[in-house]
């Protein structure tokens, strides 16, 4: 008698709805560890994955050049049960529940021996490279990017491996700074809302978020903002530094689109630094020489590594994040949230379950 299949939700062509298949069950070998699903985050990224392209400003990339062939299955923020350990599996064994982290390398080259998955120049990225959890199953290939997470929400966990652990990545690149000083964040998103409780729990105080959207403006201010500005109307940049109060030296852009850099390098002061985390795309002219007389920085952030995963995790256990708000849906409806989150109807995450399979 034959294995029962797994059913994935699998993106068969660029945004249509994702399509339910089945595949036949994968057994585990060597130090791969097979998690039955409970639960899957739906993260901007993965609406530019179901669109099929990137834009990189001059031309937009489709995913096939990045080695995706339809049907391909996405969602990389994931927690699950281990259903089954390969024979050289370590530190985790069947009915454990563990948050994955996807965002794993070659394991060969010299950035993935200092424990920086995420700089690989050969990604096996889990929910882009490799089949991700909007599915039934995720085979993981190692246990070492299994994390514990007792005593945590495994619906907020799930947030933790991408939201949360970018901009804890993101946040690093800015920090140590004087809690007093202005901290200026676009957006104010699911990343935007994560952004906000890391730095209240690392003990930064003024912080400013720039969002178009009056509701996520309120909501901003709730978690934790000090000044909230809309940039829609003329003179944002204006308005911007009048409600940081002092010199701008630290910009979190989790939008990156041309419109939010360019106030990001208009309001920055001499030797600021702006870190670009948001997927948004496209192009802005920059004037090179302002670089050098300005003295600025600019650093693009791509999730994080292993370790501050870890890092996030002891600020949750520890209870110094303050929760964002999550929705939770069933696993059927993930083309819906896609097209919510495309949209802009979503505030905080939407999180995938495993309650109406």
């Amino acid at each position: 008698m034959s294995a029962a299949p797994e059913y994935r939700w699998a993106v068969t062509a660029p945004g249509a709805p994702l399509e339910r298949i089945a595949v036949t069950r994968e057994a585990p070998q060597g130090r791969e560890v097979l998690l039955e699903v409970t639960h899957c985050g739906v993260c901007h990224s993965d609406v530019h994955f179901w669109e099929g392209f990137i834009d990189m400003g001059a031309r937009k990339v489709p995913v096939a050049a990045l080695g995706l062939e339809t049907p391909y299955t996405l969602g990389h923020e994931i927690v699950g049960r281990v259903v089954a350990t390969g024979p050289d599996a370590t530190g985790c064994a069947p009915g454990d529940l563990r948050l994955v982290y996807p965002w794993i390398g070659c394991g060969d080259c010299a950035d993935c021996a200092a424990g920086q998955d995420n700089a690989c120049a050969n990604p096996r990225t889990i929910g882009v490279r490799r089949s991700g959890g909007f599915a039934d199953q995720v085979l993981v290939p190692d246990a070492r990017y299994l994390f514990d997470i007792d005593g945590i929400d495994p619906a907020l966990a799930a947030t933790y491996a991408c939201a949360g652990l970018t901009v804890y990545s993101a946040i690093s690149k800015l920090l140590p700074m004087d809690p007093e000083a202005p901290l200026v964040m676009i957006g104010a998103g699911g990343l935007g809302l994560s952004a906000l409780a890391i730095l209240a729990a690392r003990g930064h105080r003024n912080i400013v978020v720039v969002e178009p959207q009056e509701q996520a403006r309120a909501g901003a201010l709730a978690a934790g903002a000090r000044a909230v500005v809309d940039p829609g109307p003329e003179g944002a940049a204006e308005r911007l530094a009048q409600a940081a109060g002092g010199p701008i030296k630290a910009v979190l852009d989790l939008v990156n689109a041309p419109a939010t850099a360019e106030l990001a390098l208009a309001v920055l002061a001499r030797g600021g630094t702006l870190v670009m985390v948001g997927l948004y795309g496209g192009a802005i002219s920059l004037p090179l020489g302002a670089l050098p007389v300005r003295g600025l920085t600019i650093i693009g952030n791509y999730v994080g590594s292993p370790a501050e995963l870890g890092a996030v995790l002891d600020l949750a256990r520890a209870g110094a994040l303050p929760p964002i708000p999550v929705t939770c849906r069933a696993s059927h409806e993930v083309t819906g949230a896609l097209t919510d989150l495309r949209e802009g109807r979503v505030r905080g995450r939407i999180v995938l379950t495993d309650t109406a399979r």
